[in-house]
């Protein structure tokens, strides 16, 4: 089998004063197009020495990674990688570069046949990026408390890009990014981040526990990151809004800036949420603009910056915030110390408002009226809810609004299926089983639409039917949100929580 491309991280690491080694793991992968891909775009925990490795002297330029190309496609010719699970580390040491001592440099690079493509830098691409400069004055207000060396607080809310699996080390985060922009621009300030992100979630869950996971933390800065999970729906631009107008309206009157992620197709949703964003006149940096544009010019590779269709790697958190940096950078370049900036009032809705005032009973405040045959399980982290494997259980709850949603844990494994009903209306079936692999997720479906104002009665029963490919019947509740609720009655309700 041939090797036809090569994605590396070279990581040069000075050991003394005369002698720097390079060090680079090679991971070889069987993919589903029945090609070898060799990654270096993640930090490699543990290098193998090899003897094979070539202990040749290498020059200031490009050789070293080309022959370490030749050399590998040698080797590997002949080599069957059984499943794609299967994992091969090489190594290879490098004798000095002639770069200085005491230096770490960090190079991505992509080989293609005759040349090597270096990451574009954040600062090149960001007037592609740049969508809106927006009003600046919440930006500025930030900046006014900052240098007074009072604590800020920034929020960032979105998906799983947002959240960042495991494998990005924190501090390579587009979050952690943007936190260290604020770190060393105002040193003696302290600095908190919020990460809110939760994985496969849309804006329609976003809007109903903005509240309590954000705005609750009362942030200076916020960043909105929903374009690669939300639909292009009217729904969803509803619930986006909603989201906008919460933050707007909270009261800590932070800034907000918007941020559009992409698949490795070019799609997201970032044309409706570019209406909303205007209409409010909101900073707004479109991540899927820069890097597109370098791709169909043939000057950056997806397998660059993403290992899969829409998660990026540390060097995509590295170019999402970098994208970040320079818009902060920019807005700070027109800050005026002891300047009072003016915030204006919020236009009114350009879709609605329904998002504006939500209620989310969650967790440990999902209480049933009625429960018979369920157990609350709060052993795991993403999945804390109501919870049974037999047929005929049933739960009921109480709650307000004009829809209604309810989110259950799909998974794939021993799951089954669920009748809801909201009060006398036609019931909805819903199955918990899950045909993809990759783990468990949190799902909102809304069970209820246009309702009547007041309390509704909702009743979940567990099924025997289940899906043909699941080995059980469990069903695991855990939310119920819902939107439309009177503002009177929200306040009146924040109020008593108190």
């Amino acid at each position: 089998m041939i090797l036809n491309s090569v994605r590396c991280r070279v990581l040069l690491t000075a050991h003394s004063t005369t002698q720097v080694s390079t060090q680079a793991a090679f991971r070889f992968q069987y993919e589903r197009r029945w090609e070898f891909a060799c990654e270096f775009n993640q930090y490699v925990s543990t290098f193998i020495y090899s003897q094979m490795a070539m202990k040749r002297r290498a020059s200031q330029n490009e050789n070293n990674v080309i022959s370490a190309y030749n050399y590998l496609k040698l080797v590997t010719s002949g080599i069957t990688i059984i499943s794609i699970s299967s994992v091969i580390l090489l190594a290879c040491t490098f004798q000095s570069i002639g770069i200085q001592s005491n230096n770490t440099l960090k190079y991505n690079l992509f080989y293609t046949e005759n040349k090597i493509m270096p990451l574009p830098e954040a600062k090149k691409l960001w007037p592609k990026a740049l969508v809106a400069e927006g009003d600046q004055s919440r930006l500025q207000a930030v900046f006014t408390k900052a240098q007074r060396g009072e604590k800020i607080t920034l929020g960032v809310i979105g998906g799983s890009i947002t959240r960042a699996g495991t494998k990005i080390a924190i501090d390579k985060r587009y979050a952690n990014v943007m936190l260290a922009w604020w770190q060393k621009t105002f040193p003696k300030t302290k600095c908190e981040l919020i990460n809110a992100g939760i994985g496969a979630t849309r804006s329609d869950y976003g809007a109903m526990r903005l509240k309590q996971d954000l705005l609750s933390k009362s942030p200076d800065f916020v960043i909105l990151e929903f374009a690669c999970n939300d639909l292009d729906t009217p729904e969803y631009a509803e619930s986006y809004e909603g989201m906008v107008r919460q933050i707007l309206n909270s009261e800590n009157k932070p800034a907000l800036m918007l941020l559009f992620m992409t698949r490795k197709d070019g799609t997201n949703v970032q044309a409706p949420e570019i209406k909303i964003g205007s209409h409010y006149q909101l900073p707004m940096i479109s991540y899927r603009n820069a890097i597109w544009a370098e791709m169909q010019a043939g000057r950056l590779q997806w397998d660059q910056i993403c290992p899969d269709e829409v998660h990026p790697n540390e060097a995509g958190h590295a170019l999402a915030g970098g994208l970040l940096c320079e818009t902060l950078k920019k807005a700070f370049r027109k800050f005026k110390p002891n300047h009072i900036s003016f915030i204006a009032e919020r236009p009114a809705p350009l879709y609605s408002n329904a998002f504006e005032y939500t209620s989310l009973d969650d967790g440990v405040t999902l209480i049933p009226v009625t429960n018979h045959g369920w157990t609350f399980d709060n052993s795991g982290k993403d999945n804390v809810g109501w919870k049974s494997s037999v047929p005929g259980s049933i739960l009921e709850f109480e709650i307000s609004g004009t829809q209604i949603y309810l989110s259950f844990w799909k998974l794939n494994g021993p799951m089954g299926k669920a009748k809801i009903q909201i009060d006398k209306n036609e019931p909805v079936e819903m199955d918990a089983w899950f045909d993809q692999t990759w783990g468990g997720y949190r799902n909102m479906e809304l069970i209820g639409n246009k309702l009547s104002p007041g309390k509704h009665l909702v009743r979940i029963e567990l099924l025997a039917d289940k899906n043909k490919n699941s080995t059980g019947n469990e069903f695991r509740v855990l939310c119920l949100g819902s939107t439309g609720t009177d503002h009177n009655q929200h306040s009146e309700n924040r109020s008593m929580a108190k």
